[in-house]
């Protein structure tokens, strides 16, 4: 164990960090997935190991849904098999920490944290084990159910047949998250209205399918050539999208199908209502994110007050993406009096200019910035540029550090209540 909830019954019992829970009710843990399952049970013995290599065993009564408070040291992630032609890994610039050049690919992962994987490696044991733990939901890659195009794209020729594995999981009662990452002039046009009909006929199991376009950066020396989703080609994914969305609507069904955040933008189309998003299913893959924040920020915008008591000037910098959905929000909040805020997308470095989210950005490109044209006023920046333990951006420079060596209060800001809280905030009194 890792941490342990002083208030948890794990504390009670005596577990504490470093200790080991080698058994539940006689079965081995391989990891914090069997953990879970096992202590599903309203009682459970626990055979521990603390640190000094003493072993003793405890029996308590919990309700079945009740956790002990513990949390658990990473497991080994297991490495993917694929070399897929639009892999972001292998487009990396050098010099960044080891972990980030790591190309997992972990059904586990995919349970416990969303991670997406193509379930290129499972072996027969571990399709049992998804469907005897009912590990559902999980997120899948699919790029293309046709299965020689799906090989090329993951550059594996021995890939297995999704659909198949996809019904495998359908018939076991898994629920699943599909995502497509669309390479123009290989899974778009005829192939990609197949891909979306053949994961619609898996629904209910198959319960929503995303469409990211690919993200390209200035490091592709030696790989496939590839070409960014132009404007042209977003706005007849957008058109192909509503078609086939009321097609499923007309069906008795969900929309099923959404569209990645940045293919509106490039389209130039508005982004539909949030109840069209069912629950926001994809957030973590740039699907939604906007709508969500629009549409909170309209319901706290009739709260918003006339007048601050003193002066406030706010910097906001975020990427380009979220850069063109800021303008009617700041442009309000500058409608408050006393209260000026300027929103600056900052170009990426270290990527390339086409890489244009908000979490990608590097701590130098904020420091060159500030140094050039900070002007003295508070500082906002997505909190989703930062790493480890909030305070590292993906070239480790360190918030702490960047605040000092720019002279600025800089705040990380996650979504329109953390926004509001500090712009709307009294000022802190110097030296308080």
């Amino acid at each position: 164990m890792s941490k342990i909830s002083p208030r948890g019954i794990g504390s009670k019992l005596g577990i504490a960090a470093g200790h080991r829970i080698l058994s539940i009710n006689g079965l081995d843990l391989r990891d914090e997935i069997d953990y879970r399952f096992l202590l599903t049970e309203r009682v459970v013995r626990l055979r521990i190991l603390d640190e000094s290599g003493g072993l003793r065993e405890v029996r308590i009564r919990k309700e079945w849904d009740e956790g002990l408070g513990l949390e658990f040291e990473g497991f080994p992630i297991r490495s993917c098999n694929n070399r897929c032609l639009f892999c972001f890994v292998d487009q990396m610039p050098p010099g960044l920490r080891r972990s980030l050049y790591h190309k997992d690919e972990d059904y586990r992962f995919s349970f416990l944290h969303g991670n997406y994987v193509t379930l290129t490696n499972l072996s027969e044991g571990d399709w049992s084990r998804v469907a005897e733990q009912r590990l559902s939901p999980l997120f899948i890659s699919v790029h293309a159910s046709d299965l020689g195009l799906r090989r090329f794209l993951l550059d594996n020729p021995k890939a297995p047949d999704i659909l198949r594995q996809l019904r495998r999981l359908a018939a076991a009662h898994i629920q699943m998250h599909l995502q497509v990452v669309i390479c123009p002039g290989l899974n778009d046009g005829l192939a990609l209205e197949k891909t979306i009909q053949d994961l619609a006929s898996l629904r209910p199991y198959a319960q929503s399918l995303s469409l990211v376009p690919v993200g390209l950066t200035d490091h592709r020396q030696g790989l496939f050539p590839l070409s960014l989703m132009s404007r042209t080609g977003a706005e007849e994914i957008v058109e192909r999208s509503e078609r086939l969305r009321a097609q499923f609507r007309r069906g008795g069904g969900d929309y099923f199908l959404h569209l990645a955040d940045e293919i509106y933008l490039l389209a130039g189309r508005s982004f539909p209502p949030p109840r069209t998003y069912e629950g926001f299913p994809q957030l973590e893959n740039g699907v939604g994110l906007s709508c969500r924040f629009l549409t909170e920020f309209r319901r706290r915008e009739r709260s918003l007050p006339t007048s601050l008591p003193d002066p406030r000037s706010f910097l906001l910098l975020t990427g380009r993406l979220a850069f063109g959905v800021l303008g009617p929000v700041v442009d309000r909040l500058n409608e408050i009096r006393r209260l000026q805020v300027e929103a600056v997308p900052i170009p990426n470095s270290l990527f390339g200019s086409s890489v244009s989210v908000a979490g990608l950005l590097p701590g130098k490109d904020f420091r060159d910035f500030l140094r050039e044209k900070g002007g003295g006023r508070e500082v906002l920046i997505p909190e989703s540029a930062l790493r480890d333990e909030g305070d590292a951006f993906l070239d480790d420079v360190r918030l702490p550090q960047l605040s000092r060596e720019s002279g600025q209060s800089i705040s990380p800001v996650n979504g329109v209540a953390s926004l509001l809280r500090i712009l709307l905030q009294p000022r802190s009194p110097k030296g308080a």
